[in-house]
């Protein structure tokens, strides 16, 4: 039977509790705080490419719709593009945030000043007093959080503000970009896609002959959209990024060689890369394919095929779509050109 997803933030997250218990996919349990630091998921359940996974924080991440197998990959973008290195979201209720800072000025490791300037801005009310805990489930303690794979970006340092209370449905304060909204959700789930393997079928197979049209193609079943949707249940946001082949670069592996078109690019059309080749077209040109000029000799040429995703996503209190750079994914395979053996009478 499948898991149930269930997040327990407080008396204020029953809403939240109710949308997560109908996902039939794993079971991710968030408490903000987590152990002793606030940063930690307690995740139950899978969390291979079909299912769930919670990054640490807020931030669930469902992946039921992403590629999956040994081979795919993330997307690069086609541009100098990256998906945020920090971000804000809540970490904190008043008691967990008590439970965090107070060990940390006992220990004194951090100094008298600062301990004491924490100390004013959370206890004295300066402006917090005695962290918040007469809006117990009233709100949360928001803190910065690095994306899972950016760690020692020096983009994650942009995010220093200090832990910060934002009440249940009030905007976090406007001096804060990088803070969690369905933009940056759809930007991290970009980071989250994960398409497969180019490897395009070709004809002949393997081995080809000089000045012999080789036709490539790939098939719809291994070339269709694939989606990330990320969402923060304490807020009631998400977004769904999604990924969509449009076209694939040929690169033969060697400037001895043309390509069918000539731009090596092949466009997308019905659901398909190229045309597969068929008995009776040894004569015909390939809509999407390669003619090596000369002999690999004893080192197969390495054909590298391209894929260009179109990135797109939408999410809560946006209307349609909404565009992100282009991403790209590639994959290499063998392939033997050998010269046409002629026989003299």
């Amino acid at each position: 039977m499948p898991a149930v997803t269930r997040v327990w933030a407080g008396a204020t997250c029953m809403a939240a509790i109710a949308v997560l218990a109908s996902s039939p996919v794993a079971r991710a349990d968030f408490v903000p705080g987590g152990k002793g630091t606030g940063s930690e998921t307690q995740v139950e359940g899978s969390q291979s490419d079909g299912g769930i996974s919670a990054t640490a924080g807020a931030v669930v991440s469902n992946r039921s719709n992403n590629g999956s197998g040994p081979k795919a990959g993330p997307v690069a973008s086609a541009t100098n593009w990256t998906p945020p290195a920090c971000y804000y979201a809540p970490k904190y209720t008043p008691e967990q945030l008590q439970k965090h800072l107070e060990p940390i000025w006992e220990a004194g490791s951090t100094g008298y000043e600062w301990d004491t300037e924490q100390r004013d801005r959370y206890v004295e009310g300066h402006p917090y007093k005695d962290f918040n805990k007469d809006k117990t489930g009233e709100g949360y303690w928001w803190d910065s959080y690095v994306t899972p794979g950016r760690e020692g970006d020096p983009g994650a340092l942009d995010c220093d503000k200090p832990t910060f209370w934002v009440d249940e449905n009030d905007d976090p304060p406007a001096d804060i970009p990088q803070a969690i909204t369905a933009e940056v959700l759809a930007q991290l789930a970009y980071a989250e896609i994960r398409v497969p393997t180019t490897e395009v079928d070709l004809a002949p197979n393997g081995t080809t002959k000089v000045n012999l049209p080789t036709w490539a193609w790939l098939d719809a079943v291994d070339f269709k959209p694939v989606s990330v949707t990320a969402s923060v249940p304490l807020l009631g946001i998400e977004a769904t990024t999604t990924a969509e082949p449009v076209s694939v670069q040929i690169d033969p592996g060697t400037p001895d060689a043309e390509t069918y078109p000539a731009s090596g690019v092949c466009e997308i059309q019905n659901g398909r890369i190229g045309e597969p080749y068929a008995k009776g077209k040894a004569d015909e040109t390939p809509p999407c394919g390669v003619k090596y000029l000369r002999s690999s000799g004893g080192d197969p040429y390495q054909l590298e095929a391209t894929v260009t995703w179109k990135i797109h996503w939408t999410g809560t209190g946006v209307a349609g779509e909404q565009g992100l750079p282009d991403g790209t994914f590639g994959g290499e395979q063998e392939v033997v050109v050998q010269e046409i053996q002629a026989i003299n009478r």
